[in-house]
Formats: structure tokens, sequence, C-alpha cells
């Protein structure tokens, strides 16, 4: 972002008739100096101030002043963080869906794991286990239904 401060005025003066430009700065050591300079370089610098006081324009514009609270980062956030009480029901749900996973059939359990955590299709697990889609489908199915009918009461 720009800074606010510019480094320089530009002023122009009529004397005799005649326009001259200046321009006013600090020097290295913190001393103002003004100098006369041609009206091609203070027209050059008139720009420059212009294109800068764009930019800066484009800053107020498009980055937010105000003071940042956490607070207000929370209401922003994408992913809000969850309260405690939300993260231990969110616990004890998880341990209970575990819970009934492993309570499932050897092949539903597998076949459920295969599909549901390791993203694989009907059709790979079939061919891994050397049987049809179908029966693959079938035995997931029914893993869903009592894995919801054990859940349902809770």
């Amino acid at each position: 972002m720009f800074d606010n401060a510019n480094p320089y005025t530009l002023r122009k003066k009529i004397i005799a008739g005649f326009t001259h430009y200046y321009i006013h700065f600090l020097d290295g050591e913190g001393a103002q100096k003004e100098t006369e300079v041609h009206r091609r370089v203070f027209l050059e610098f008139r720009r420059m101030v212009r294109t800068e006081r764009n930019m800066r324009r484009w800053d107020e514009r498009h980055i937010e002043q105000s003071i940042l609270m956490d607070e207000t980062l929370y209401n922003r956030s994408l992913c809000q963080p969850r309260s405690v009480e939300e993260t231990a029901l969110g616990n004890l749900h998880n341990e209970q869906l575990q819970q009934t996973i492993q309570s499932l059939p050897e092949i539903q359990r597998r076949r459920f794991v295969l599909c549901h955590e390791f993203g694989l299709t009907y059709v790979q697990i079939a061919e891994m286990e050397g049987c049809t889609k179908m029966a693959v489908k079938y035995t997931i199915d029914k893993a869903k239904a009592a894995i919801a009918k054990k859940l349902e009461n809770i």
C-alpha cells in the first residue's frame, strides 16, 4: 500500500508574464529544498502524483481499513470453530458410529470401510473380492441400513 505522505509538492508561479515551475521536497538530510524545473519535468511529476493518488484510492477501496478483532475474524471465517459442547457431542457421535461399524458382520464392515473410508467403487471392491458388483452393493446397502437403525435410537 502506498504511503499517504507525498514526499514533494508542486507549485506554479507566474513572474513577469512567464510561468515558472517548482518542486518542493526534503533532501536526504531532512532539509527542505525547492528547485525550479522545466515544464516537461513538472508535468511528468504531476502525472506521477495523479497515478499515485489513484493507487492510494484503489488501496483504500480494496483493503479494509477497520481493525480486525478476534470476534470479527470469527464471524467472517469460512469454517467457524465449534463450541466445546458441539465438539464433545461430535466426538460422542463419532465413537458411537465407530462402535456400530465394528459391530457389523465382517464382510459388511470390510466392504463398507473400503467404499466409504477408502473411496473405492463397487466395481473395484468386487474385483478385489472376486464377486459381482451387485453383491457388493447389496452388502453395503445392508450395512448402511444396519448403521442407520442403530444410530436412529441415539
